[in-house]
């Protein structure tokens, strides 16, 4: 990985401010910067409530590094304020130069930036990044991805999408088990599905919490996790689900858009689970209690209750303390395999399609040069350290020669220091989530770590490794790849009529077979749940998608 240290980023600066000066002279569309002083952005952006963009220590490395003022429009990061703030400013005709968004707050989608696009509110970025950004370059390069997944079917670039190589994040469903229990009844960790109902069998009558009651949970799940299904599923059907951005159960059959929740192995899966449900070994609540009630029970004050879970990482179900140790006890099942062999995991694409970064038609030739350069900065490991977390030596530090990095394959980069909130540096010195713009596995994977994983600050180490269980267990050649495929801007309204009342569908359906409000072993009633996708227009989904799908791979 190319390490801009500040020197070379200095002297890049020069070079490009000198661009920045003849940009100024020249002029550009509706051009307002003063030839005689700096270029001034202006950005639209989140800002905390303990935040001071205008006084925030990044602002002012930006503003010292690249020469040029900047000025905010600022909302908050609650989704819907900040969403209605951003389409009020679209609608405002006194548009911003840059929209710095958040990837889970309000970033323009790919239908967002294919109509904003081909209406000229905003800026190809092509010819900027080709001229005035080499570690934007540098990072296409190295993620052929992320260039596909920012350009347009038209070859335009639109918007800088979020580059988040989170590996714990890519594996979203996951089971956390209590090994004290198995190594209280003298059991293994399973590996099958049939291996796992004897262990959650032994787990709620052998009494392996000790207080002679039979208050043992085999597994807890919650509603707005929604693990409980693609974990199991997947020894029997492959279930991308797990993910905030996956869309529905798509798959792959070679060239073919299909849907994995018609088949016979997803019957089978669901067949699987209801028994479970059914014997009392997955909590009763568990498609109905929110992540707050499956952390109550976690948490249970008298006696562990849980005997596992079924979540991203165990701090959903536990509370996460070094006071508290309960959480050691949950470690991460690898996924089980199936009576037919099958032994698949759930796939998150770990970055979101659509943009985060935008710069608008109207900016000036000289104010779309520095904001591109601007992005540049926070593709470099000094903008990223600087960008996100704050200070040197305040909200980071460089690494000791004896710390370990988080893959320990990887030289240590960074180490961080937490967060003093007596300190105006330590709670204003950074952007944090809007400077997130890129943030490769070389870079994520290179901070330091305690070499303990059951340590709280060494928590990112357990979940790394934890992966580790899931990462080859993805059918590489089934997963349908969501993210680069661009459907139409006309066909976005009814695409997303579709799949949420497909989604809506599936979710109630299968947890009704699974809580027998549906006989999952009736064959009408499994035939009237199949046919029951066509009123909903899954034919036509599935066409949308296979359509989009053959575009983007002969593009």
């Amino acid at each position: 990985m190319p390490v801009i240290t500040r020197r070379r980023t200095a002297t890049a600066v020069l070079a490009a401010a000198s661009l920045l000066a003849v940009a100024a002279c020249s002029g550009g569309q509706d051009d307002q910067s003063d030839p005689e002083g700096p270029t001034t952005l202006t950005i639209f952006t989140m800002e905390n409530t303990d935040q001071d963009l205008d006084t925030n220590r990044f602002t002012e490395y930006v503003r010292e590094e690249l020469g040029i003022e900047l000025e905010f429009q600022t909302t908050t990061y609650d989704g819907t304020a900040a969403g209605e703030a951003r389409q009020i400013s679209l609608a405002s005709g006194d548009l911003p130069d840059v929209y710095a968004l958040v990837s889970w707050v309000n970033q323009f989608s790919q239908t967002e930036l294919l109509n904003l696009g081909s209406q000229g509110v905003l800026q190809p970025l092509n010819d900027l990044i080709a001229e005035h950004a080499p570690n934007i370059s540098q990072a296409f390069a190295d993620h052929p991805e992320l260039e596909a997944l920012a350009t347009a079917p038209d070859g335009n670039i639109y918007g800088l999408p979020q580059w988040n190589d989170c590996f714990h994040c890519t594996y979203q469903a996951k089971l956390w088990l209590n090994t004290e229990w198995l190594d209280t009844l003298g059991l293994e960790m399973p590996t099958t599905t049939e291996e796992m109902r004897e262990v959650l069998e032994a787990f709620v009558t052998q009494d392996p919490n000790g207080n002679g009651q039979a208050d043992e949970i085999g597994i807890g799940g919650a509603v707005q996790i929604a693990d409980v299904i693609p974990y199991f599923m997947n020894a029997f059907a492959y279930d991308p689900l797990g993910g905030e951005t996956t869309t529905l159960s798509l798959a792959l059959d070679g060239d073919q858009v299909v849907t994995q929740a018609t088949t016979e192995e997803w019957r089978e899966g669901l067949e699987y689970i209801a028994g479970l449900y059914a014997d009392g070994l997955i909590d009763q609540s568990s498609f109905t209690q929110n992540a707050e009630a499956l952390q109550a029970k976690g948490n249970n004050a008298d006696a562990p209750l849980l005997g596992g879970c079924t979540a991203l990482h165990p701090a959903i179900c536990v509370e996460l303390s070094d006071e508290n140790t309960r959480h050691t006890a949950y470690d991460a099942v690898p996924p089980l395999t199936g009576p037919n062999g099958a032994q698949y995991t759930t796939y998150n694409f770990p970055s979101t399609p659509g943009a985060m970064w935008a710069i608008t038609a109207t900016a000036s030739e000289a104010e779309q040069i520095a904001a591109i350069m601007l992005a540049d900065l926070l593709y470099t490991v000094e903008g990223r350290n600087l960008g996100q977390f704050g200070l040197e030596d305040v909200a980071w530090r460089l690494p000791e020669a004896d710390e370990v990095a988080l893959d320990p394959e990887l030289e240590p980069i960074v180490a961080l220091i937490p967060a003093d909130a007596d300190n105006p540096d330590s709670v204003n010195g950074a952007w944090g989530s809007s400077a997130q713009l890129y943030a490769p596995a070389e870079w994520r994977n290179a901070e330091v770590q305690p070499e303990d994983p059951y340590l709280v600050s060494g928590y990112e180490r357990r979940l790394f490794e934890a992966t580790q269980l899931y990462a080859d267990h993805v059918p590489q050649d089934m997963v349908f790849p969501y993210w680069r495929v661009w459907v139409d801007g006309s066909l976005s309204g009814e695409l997303a009529t579709l799949q949420t009342n497909i989604s809506s569908y599936i979710d109630q359906t299968n947890v009704e077979f699974i809580t027998g409000q549906r006989d999952i072993t009736d064959d009408a009633a499994w035939d009237a749940y199949v046919q029951g996708f066509e009123g909903l227009g899954l034919s036509r989904y599935v066409e949308i998608y296979q359509t989009s799908y053959d575009a983007s791979a002969a593009g």
